[in-house]
């Protein structure tokens, strides 16, 4: 979240003004990631076109079961014969020229409804997520060379009608590499899309938002990538396309300060939004190493411990391979394991080979 007292005013010629604007309170609301991926891939699925195949396609034949006992499969062949047609399946899913599996239908549920509070929860994320210049940055946004993000340009902006002005103020502004990186990414859509009126792909551009069109709508909406929304019509799709939070917001002055009547405060409810105050962050400060090193923390922390865990008495071990736990649970382990040993010893031990009485007796005679 962007945390600052005043954001800065700036001319259409890209000076800085004296005047000074206070920080809207929406640009201090918790930025969830993971709630403005839900929110948005349900608001994406709401243009939608439904689509379907043909009711009858895939069984406009005449085709029927030769049933069983002619060593084929069961499923449906066409009848006649004189072609390679005929003979052939039919109707399944798994046949040449049949129907898909479960075709789709118009009647699909198409548009999915989710619910106002985090719809606005969402944008609130998004909106802070643009006054965070590494988010808006990360996302792609050429602006290495802006003053301030927020960027809020003054009220004279919303009486251009000329696109070259429009132009000349992105160029004082040194916002203008941005559309520029727009006009080299267009290309050419790869697939059936480039016929069906969506030729061309291309990346996202700044969004100017504004107040009163005295004209802006008209010089800045022909610049490649450029968008531009009504403070009060703040949409999510626009605030981070694809879901992806850190656009690139341009606001004209009125429309910056027309922010708090549009979301409220955290203690105030909104004008336009019945009822509704922005959501408070669980904890004030995100710098957590910062919390945890502080003097009330550490006070109260307990001292570090061992690096070193001792294994605890009710670990479970082996007796077959521990000696000492095999001879607490069966002491007379130790006694079989000791006479295991000395019977292995007596059987390598070498023995003495007596001579018997006839071996004595051949030695005699052949002594003589």
């Amino acid at each position: 979240m962007a945390a600052r007292p005043v954001v800065s005013v700036y001319g259409l010629n890209g000076t800085k003004l004296d005047a000074t604007v206070p920080l809207p309170s929406v640009f201090t609301a918790p930025i969830r990631p993971d709630l403005v991926q839900f929110v948005h891939k349900n608001m994406a699925k709401n243009h939608r076109q439904p689509y379907a195949v043909k009711q009858q396609a895939g069984e406009e034949t005449s085709a029927e079961s030769w049933g069983t006992g002619r060593a084929v499969a069961r499923i449906p062949r066409v009848n006649g014969s004189g072609t390679h047609r005929a003979g052939q399946a039919a109707f399944g899913n798994m046949t040449r020229g049949g129907r898909m599996f479960a075709p789709n239908k118009v009647w699909r549920k198409w548009h999915i409804r989710t619910n106002t509070n985090q719809k606005r929860y969402a944008t609130a994320s998004a909106v802070a997520a643009t006054g965070v210049s590494a988010l808006v940055s990360g996302r792609g946004h050429r602006i290495t060379k802006i003053s301030e993000v927020p960027l809020v340009v003054s009220a004279e902006v919303e009486s251009i009608s000329k696109t070259k002005d429009a132009v000349g103020a992105l160029k004082a502004l040194k916002a203008y590499a941005d559309v520029a990186k727009v006009s080299n990414t267009r290309s050419i859509r790869a697939g059936r899309g480039k016929m069906r009126n969506r030729r061309h792909r291309q990346r996202r551009g700044p969004l100017v938002v504004y107040a009163q069109d005295n004209g802006i709508t008209r010089a800045f909406r022909n610049l490649p990538g450029v968008e531009l929304v009504d403070v009060t019509r703040l949409n999510l799709l626009q605030l981070a396309p694809g879901g992806h939070l850190g656009r690139f917001v341009i606001w004209t002055q009125p429309a910056f300060e027309a922010l708090n009547k549009v979301f409220g405060t955290q203690t105030e409810a909104s004008e336009q939004k019945k009822g509704y105050t922005l959501p408070s962050a669980v904890i004030s400060n995100p710098d957590v190493s910062r919390l945890i090193a502080s003097d009330e923390i550490q006070a109260v922390v307990k001292p570090a411990g061992s690096r070193f865990t001792k294994r605890p008495f009710t670990q479970k071990k082996n007796p077959l391979r521990n000696t000492q736990v095999l001879v607490r649970l069966n002491p007379y382990a130790q006694v079989l394991r000791r006479a295991e040993l000395l019977g292995k010893n007596k059987r390598t031990t070498k023995k003495v080979h007596k001579k018997s009485a006839s071996d004595k007796f051949l030695e005699i005679l052949k002594a003589d």
